[in-house]
């Protein structure tokens, strides 16, 4: 069932990192004060014997003015123990599987707070939203898909708030980081010009990685330590170790309990250190020990793809209006704006003007028009609206994760987007290459700057 997916914790973080510190492996810094607030812990489990429930409400540490309880690690061991047997991963130890668990919730605890305390808001209809789409792309009615969660034994309020923290830390990605990278034509060209891409510019690669971090100003003893400890990890799978289980034993990347799963990647989204040396593998091959500012990573190349063939796509060029919806404007207020414009239009009023006045992205100037758009270059809901209507044709109201937006379709055509695609595949690897490298420098920061205090087993 593809529902499982997002039943899993730490699903949006994981994908959003390729490498955050793990501290447990580290001693931590001197802690800062105690902030002087009451701790708020997690509400309590549902009643048990006194002595079970003594054990599971036990703080097992704080972050800033926030506890983790024992209740909310093994409610995550739970669930990252099944999607572990889904995936076939064998898990680590009982203790490394536990410090894994503990240090992505205080990673994860961190950035919320941080998203809080710096405005990023989910409201409750974004998570509705959100939950209707999962649930429609399951191809589930919302009562069947309350079925699976029950079987699942996800109470549906906690997979909404669970879907509201993997939202704030997409938002939070977005506004930190996404929003501020680029990749510039004259990089583009350099990209493409390459030898890289000329020989392998559109090969995919799929990966899986062990990362063990060192942290900033660490001591040569600590340097060596963990480079040995990234040897040993090595030696393990040389010597026959399943890298999965290697990975959620020894990685401190985020993927570790996922077996270390990079996904599909061109050469252009790849860390530097790993370009020549992935294409230098043969399937299933494995890296020596490789060193970058991150930490020690050993890579494995599970597999390879070409994307080389001719691309011919239906396009479609089109204007759209959009009316935003964000903290200071509801939905309703929005869906009230674009209904007055949609009567405008109606009325005679031309789409490029009301485009300029009334649009709230950066196609207003040029009354709307997004030019020529391919395939998926739009979100589904808005493309599905777009494909429906003919030449000329204005929308209704159409509601996507932006806001609510009138489309208006004005030529369509068959087109050879080869040397488009390649050019947009490049931009956006260049991206999504800095958006990884400085997401995680961010999420870094964030974790160290936390105060976060280890209370000691006093079971």
């Amino acid at each position: 069932m593809a529902t499982r997916r997002l039943l899993r914790p730490f699903a949006v973080l994981a994908a959003m990192l390729g490498a955050v510190l793990a501290h447990a492996q580290t001693p931590p810094a001197a802690p800062r004060p105690a902030p002087a607030m009451q701790l708020r812990a997690t509400p309590p489990p549902p009643a048990t014997p006194a002595s079970r429930e003594a054990l599971l409400d036990r703080v097992v540490a704080v972050v800033n003015d926030e506890a983790i309880t024992q209740y909310e690690v093994a409610e995550q061991r739970r669930t990252v123990l099944m999607q572990m047997r889904e995936a076939k991963v064998s898990p680590p130890a009982p203790d490394v599987l536990d410090r894994q668990v503990l240090e992505r919730l205080i990673t994860e605890r961190a950035l919320l707070q941080f998203a809080k305390e710096t405005g990023v808001r989910v409201d409750d209809t974004a998570v509705e939203r959100t939950v209707q789409r999962i649930a429609q792309e399951n191809k589930l009615s919302p009562d069947e898909f309350r079925k699976v969660l029950e079987r699942e034994n996800m109470p549906y309020a906690k997979y909404r708030e669970d879907i509201r923290r993997e939202i704030t830390l997409q938002r939070l990605r977005e506004r930190e980081v996404e929003s501020r990278v680029g990749a510039s034509d004259a990089e583009v060209d350099q990209f493409l010009a390459t030898s890289a891409a000329r020989e392998g510019g559109d090969v995919e690669y799929l990966l899986s990685h062990i990362l063990v971090t060192v942290p900033e100003q660490a001591s040569p003893e600590q340097v060596a330590a963990r480079q040995q400890r990234a040897v040993t990890a090595l030696q393990q799978v040389k010597t026959g170790g399943d890298f999965a289980q290697v990975a959620a034993s020894f990685s401190d990347a985020q993927d570790a309990l996922t077996g270390g799963n990079l996904g599909w990647r061109s050469a252009a989204r790849l860390p530097t250190v790993f370009v020549e040396v992935v294409r230098g593998l043969e399937k299933g091959g494995v890296s020596n020990v490789l060193r970058s500012p991150a930490g020690f990573h050993i890579v494995r190349l599970v597999d390879v793809r070409d994307r080389n063939a001719p691309t011919i796509v239906d396009q479609t060029r089109v204007r759209h209006i959009l009316i935003r919806v964000s903290e200071t404007v509801s939905d309703a207020d929005a869906k009230v704006r674009i209904d007055r414009v949609k009567d405008r239009l109606d009325s005679g009023a031309k789409f490029e003007d009301m485009a300029r006045v009334n649009s709230e992205d950066g196609s207003a100037a040029k009354g709307g028009e997004l030019g020529w758009v391919n395939p998926g270059d739009t979100v589904p809901e808005f493309e599905q609206a777009m494909n429906r209507l003919a030449l000329g044709e204005t929308s209704g109201p159409v509601r996507t994760q932006f806001g609510w937006h009138v489309i208006k379709v004005e030529e369509r055509r068959r087109q050879d987007v080869t040397k488009d695609r390649q050019r947009e595949q490049a931009r956006t690897a260049i991206r999504q290459r800095k958006a990884d490298e400085q997401f995680q420098e961010f999420v870094r920061q964030t974790r160290d700057r936390a105060y976060v205090e280890y209370k000691a087993d006093d079971r």
